[in-house]
């Protein structure tokens, strides 16, 4: 996301916001980071249900800002559906103050710092701004996204899951319980031909218009990504290709035979996990393919709203991953409450949601892009 910002006053920058981040931000801090007039990315994270807390975000936030490329100016926002009027002024006002203080002492400077409220909205730089803040009305009517297109109202996080289609729904949940009936799985699986693979499996459906996808190739990706060590290697492909998922599968197989190892076989196989982690972790600067990204997210939306609500764990899991890989945190967030509303118990999705939740942001996304 990198956009030059033409907003000729503070409540018409509020208005192109949810353009910048992809979606309506609630109960958020925001930071929309400057090189220039130019955009260079949003950072979001929930606000604190504490003021204990305000310290450890906004070294979180500010030390994140640090690491981006070129980055000389931010605009904090608060976003809460507290009220002006009950608080007899601006909600989160020392939260703002907060991130301003810490920002400009590691040499940002601060372009505004506003809040936008359940009845109003303010800017904390303001000295004359009323107790009551300004009509929300103001942001609403801006004629600053009139070119802009819409973004869906309910928000990243609550427009995770798209609409089921009834026939996709029903074709799915056949071939799903084919493949997991003891009777039919056999048959199922040799009709699938080289399609059994994971391999082969993830870069044709990579590689197809999502339309051209049977469904029993996709209830057989649903049937995958409930094995831990296959949804990891398919994670992986997805983003960097079908040679790191060789490589995944092949440390898991050795991972499972167990002892026997040569002294330098064993070393070899420990990088290679050290490896694997680092990149399920985002510690590398090695990019993704984000066109493989976007195309594989766009699929595993599609497939998440038309699973079977048992088989949606594994797969949220590998949605959520690749959303996070390309900077939206929130869907990912998303994504991983749906895995967990299931299985509070899912090992990886709880795993994923500690460490999003933390407000970790992979290495590549400090890489500045060739583009």
């Amino acid at each position: 996301m990198n956009a030059i910002i033409r907003a000729g006053s503070a409540h018409d920058f509020l208005a192109l916001v949810p353009a910048l981040a992809g979606f309506h931000p609630r109960r958020s801090l925001v930071c929309v980071a400057f090189t220039g007039n130019r955009t260079a990315g949003v950072l979001r994270h929930d606000l604190p249900g504490a003021a204990a807390s305000h310290e450890a975000l906004v070294a979180a936030v500010v030390g994140t800002v640090c690491r981006m490329p070129d980055v000389d100016a931010l605009v904090p926002i608060v976003y809460t559906d507290e009220t002006f009027r009950d608080h007899g002024g601006m909600p989160e006002r020392a939260l703002l103050e907060l991130v301003v203080d810490r920002a400009e002492q590691a040499g940002f400077r601060i372009r505004d710092a506003l809040c936008r409220a359940g009845d109003a909205w303010g800017s904390a730089l303001d000295r004359d701004e009323p107790a009551t803040g300004h009509p929300l009305a103001l942001i609403e009517q801006s004629t600053a996204v009139r070119h802009v297109p819409p973004i869906a109202q309910a928000g990243d996080q609550a427009g995770a899951m798209r609409p089921a289609d009834p026939r996709t729904t029903a074709a799915l949940a056949a071939a799903f319980d084919e493949l997991g009936d003891i009777d039919t799985a056999e048959a199922a699986i040799a009709r699938l031909g080289r399609f059994a693979d994971p391999t082969e499996l993830v870069e044709t459906l990579l590689s197809r218009s999502r339309r051209a996808a049977t469904s029993e190739h996709l209830a057989w990706f649903l049937v995958l990504a409930s094995r831990p060590a296959i949804r990891d290697a398919m994670m992986l492909q997805i983003a960097f290709g079908a040679v790191m998922a060789e490589l995944s599968l092949d440390a898991a197989h050795v991972s499972e035979e167990g002892g026997g190892q040569t002294p330098g076989r064993a070393f070899a196989v420990e990088e290679l996990d050290d490896l694997l982690g680092r990149l399920v972790m985002g510690r590398t600067m090695l990019r993704p393919d984000r066109g493989r990204l976007e195309r594989g997210l766009e699929l595993l939306r599609d497939l998440v709203a038309n699973a079977p609500e048992s088989a949606r764990p594994g797969v949220c899991c590998i949605t959520a991953w690749t959303a996070w890989a390309l900077g939206r945190g929130s869907l990912a967030g998303a994504f991983l409450d749906i895995a967990l509303a299931i299985e509070p118990e899912h090992a990886m999705a709880r795993l994923l949601d500690g460490f999003f939740s933390g407000g970790a942001l992979p290495d590549w996304a400090f890489v500045r892009s060739d583009g």
